[in-house]
């Protein structure tokens, strides 16, 4: 009878017994007599005991040539084992190597040059997987929470003719004949999509030509945006808040022990997801720098990163600041009529210097204030006449807001920089592997 592999995991659920495993070489010691591997794959790792008496002269001679990362199948009888690494032990019977590895170049005291350098490889640390691990998980319960919520994935172009963060980030491609760019967020045609399917969500790779070399920024990063029919400022950032909350919450359930190798406070994390996040207003945030950091930082300046990490010092839970300054913001946030000099828009920061991981609003319906503020960004409003539409023809009130992916897996996996937030980062100096 052959007997069928079975991940690691499975194989130490069963406890006891005949098992069939195959995976990569994560550690490797012995003698002329027993040779101790322990063998990892991508739901765990056990300690394998190959036994010269075992297997024979000549299958122990390849044994003992093994290094780290070699692949191999092994076949054996799994016990419990107290001082093993994750608590079993294979005693080996059979074992294949399916792939020679010569000596691995990744060791966790190299710098980060060479490690980003090699990230093919990377990817394969303990630190690495953790963290994809997560990021997995993370994308997988935020689907789950929109479809729960009767939500719609609403997928948009890639390619657009139009800026919606500002022109100066834009990443101009060739089209043919002409000229497009990659897009710096779906908002304005999930626009258009929500008056089919009001509520909607999605996932999408998005591009900035943000000429920044800090450990907050990428030019190529996922966006998870939702848009929703008929939500004011206040509905939208209370969603927002629930969404995140979902998210973190079934993370810690799936990952606990990822978390707690990555030097996560998982206890803290468990308290936040279940504390209140406040809303304040951006004028409340100038209060606070003002009162409490002796910062005087004028209406009208948007908070630069200093400013969001000094005002956050005072909170241990994220929080949501809204109404900031109109003249800062993009064309499609709307003036609030009680006070024309604020917008309807919300940021939420994260604690611990994490700064901004959401942005929102509500959106415009005023055409003549956009088509102003866009010439006033030396855009030619013309380019929207199609986005203009949207309000001629049955135009409701609605909202939005995008999330950095990358920086909500960097915030809750405590990472130093969001390059290892993506399996592969895309900054202004790097664009390869």
């Amino acid at each position: 009878m052959i007997m069928e592999y079975t991940s690691i995991q499975e194989a130490m659920d069963k406890g006891e017994g005949k098992v069939a495993i195959r995976g990569w070489v994560f550690r490797e010691r012995g003698s002329n007599k027993l040779k101790f591997i322990v063998l990892r794959d991508s739901t765990n790792m056990i300690q394998c005991v190959i036994d010269k008496a075992a297997v024979g002269d000549e299958r122990f001679t390849d044994a003992d040539k093994l290094q780290v990362e070699a692949s191999v199948e092994v076949k054996g009888e799994m016990k419990k084992e107290p001082r093993a690494p994750t608590g079993y032990e294979v005693h080996v019977t059979e074992f294949n190597v399916v792939g020679w590895c010569d000596k691995f170049p990744i060791r966790s005291d190299q710098n980060r040059e060479f490690l980003d350098d090699n990230r093919h490889l990377t990817l394969r640390t303990q630190r690495m997987t953790s963290i994809l691990k997560i990021r997995s998980t993370y994308f997988q319960v935020r689907e789950q929470f929109f479809q729960e919520k009767g939500f719609y994935r609403f997928d948009p172009p890639i390619l657009q003719p139009s800026q919606c963060e500002g022109g100066s980030t834009l990443f101009a491609v060739k089209y043919y004949e002409g000229e497009t760019y990659l897009s710096q967020s779906w908002q304005l045609y999930a626009e258009a999509a929500v008056y089919a399917l009001e509520n909607i969500y999605d996932a999408a790779p998005t591009f900035r030509a943000e000429k920044s070399k800090t450990s907050r920024h990428l030019s190529e990063f996922w966006m998870v945006e939702t848009e929703c029919a008929w939500k004011d400022l206040h509905a939208i950032s209370e969603l927002a808040k629930e969404e995140l909350k979902h998210c973190i919450a079934k993370v810690i359930e799936r990952h606990e022990e990822d978390l707690k190798s990555l030097g996560q406070d998982v206890e803290k994390l468990k308290k936040m997801v279940s504390a209140e996040w406040p809303t304040i207003k951006y004028r409340d945030v100038l209060r606070i720098l003002k009162e409490k950091k002796k910062m005087d930082v004028p209406f009208g300046k948007d908070l630069r990163t200093i400013e969001e990490e000094k005002v956050m010092e005072e909170f241990d839970t994220p929080v949501v600041v809204t109404h900031y300054p109109v003249d800062v913001m993009a064309f499609y946030k709307p003036r609030d009529p009680e006070h024309p000099d604020e917008a309807l828009c919300f940021d939420m920061l994260a604690p611990e210097g994490y700064g901004e991981i959401v942005g929102g609003s509500q959106r415009s319906m005023d055409i003549d204030d956009m088509k102003k503020r866009l010439e006033a960004e030396g855009e030619d409003a013309s380019n929207y006449d199609w986005y203009f539409d949207l309000r001629k023809y049955g135009g409701v009130p609605h909202s939005g807001y995008g999330i950095g992916a990358e920086r909500v897996i960097a915030w809750i996996c405590k990472l130093d920089t969001i390059k290892d937030a993506i399996p592969f980062p895309r900054t202004m100096l790097r664009w390869k592997p």
